[in-house]
């Protein structure tokens, strides 16, 4: 009887060939498939998220410290106050990671109420203007930006909204009643603050929310022509946006020129950087050459302290949360879930898109932050909210189907 020699190792002591090897199992544990009590991409997000802010505690720190000392503060005065929001702003990201679609579901329509009375707010005594923009809150030693709020609570609700109107969103009534009436109350109100940036990522959400939802086509059309339209009209009728825009068009920034003086320097850090940075810390241009170096350009701080190095760092790691996200996207089949991660997904990856070009001089500089490295603690707060929706749509993530675990 002649025998069939077998392979080594094969049989019982054999590898399994529908086992994934080693990289493979890596990344089924990165992304939570193989906890029951995760989903697509968890530990992808959570991660992500955690080294974004903690690479943004340590930039306010060095972007932030010389401004402090020169006002007479301690140089971790920043650090502190970003700190505490960060705390307060992962406990809520945990929070609402365990909390039930259901429960958010219902929660929709209070958070769109308190969001516009908090937007309501700013034009009582409590407002407070910063910058030429009538944007914050305050009381006492308490301050507050009530626009980031209203972020998430519109995404939140015009998920809602249009995830029960199903199959009826094809018709171009239940595209506008009552989702864009809403919207442009809270743009409204934003925009009477004289805040053209927070705006500007509030119709992104609206666009990514009516997308993801399945409006027709024809209708992002004729809302892209509106939107420009809006947009040039309040550039026009503002002087100080208007001598940015046109600086921006020019390509060329003339040194010294009051429009020019951020934008200058920004591109003058990056450039110092080179490939691997000055050292952390030991950047010249937070020395009063780019104003507020800590909010808006702290990206160009990235650039000359940690080089070309740190900036793809940050860049991979906002594609790393923008990837994960997407999976949540194409995986859940309830339409509220799918909805409301592309909104919060276009919110946060669109806002950096959008920070990194106006840094790198790809966009005019409209003053918005980069989300979890900018200091400023309701747009870190509320950020890491909109992560902790994610985070619950990711622990309950339908099992995979027998294509995508043969995959």
């Amino acid at each position: 009887m002649v025998t069939t020699p077998t392979r080594p190792g094969a049989g019982k002591a054999g590898r399994n060939p529908s086992r994934p090897n080693g990289p493979a199992r890596l990344w089924a544990f990165l992304e939570g498939s193989g906890n029951s009590n995760s989903g697509s991409g968890y530990y992808l997000i959570i991660g992500a998220t955690l080294a974004l802010t903690a690479i943004g505690l340590l930039m306010v720190l060095s972007a932030s410290a010389v401004e402090a000392i020169a006002s007479g503060k301690s140089p971790y005065d920043y650090l502190v106050k970003q700190a505490i929001y960060a705390v307060l702003g992962i406990v809520l990201m945990l929070v609402l990671s365990r909390m039930s679609i259901s429960f958010l579901k219902r929660l929709a329509w209070p958070a769109l109420g308190l969001g516009l009375v908090l937007l309501l707010l700013v034009f009582s005594p409590l407002g407070v203007a910063v910058g030429g923009n009538r944007n914050w809150i305050a009381i006492g030693s308490f301050s507050a930006q009530p626009s980031e709020a209203a972020k998430l609570a519109l995404a939140l609700w015009m998920a809602a909204v249009l995830a029960r109107k199903g199959k009826l969103i094809s018709r171009w009534q239940h595209v506008l009643i009552p989702v864009i009436p809403v919207a442009l109350l809270v743009i409204g109100l934003v925009i009477l603050g004289h805040d053209l940036g927070t705006a500007l990522i509030l119709m992104m959400i609206v666009a990514a929310a009516l997308f993801f939802a399945g409006a027709p086509a024809r209708m992002f059309v004729i809302a892209t022509i509106v939107g420009i339209v809006a947009a040039g009209t309040l550039t026009v009728t503002s002087e100080h946006r208007m001598e940015r825009v046109a600086n921006w068009l020019r390509g060329v920034c003339p040194v010294g020129e009051a429009g020019c003086y951020q934008s200058t320097n920004g591109l003058y850090a990056l450039a110092s950087g080179g490939w691997t940075g000055v050292g952390l810390g030991q950047g010249q241009q937070k020395w009063s050459w780019i104003p507020e170096a800590h909010n808006d350009f702290i990206f160009a701080i990235i650039g000359e302290e940690l080089g070309l190095a740190g900036t793809l760092l940050v860049v991979a790691l906002f594609g790393i949360l923008a990837v994960a996200i997407a999976r949540i996207i194409t995986r859940h089949q309830d339409p509220f879930v799918r909805i409301l991660s592309g909104s919060i997904m276009v919110w946060i990856i669109g806002q950096a898109f959008v920070n990194i070009g106006m840094v790198t001089g790809l966009l005019p500089v409209i003053g918005i932050p980069l989300p979890f490295i900018s200091y400023g603690g309701s747009a870190l707060v509320f950020t890491l909210a909109g992560i902790g929706v994610i985070l619950a749509f990711a622990r309950r993530m339908p099992a995979k189907t027998t294509a995508e675990s043969s995959a």
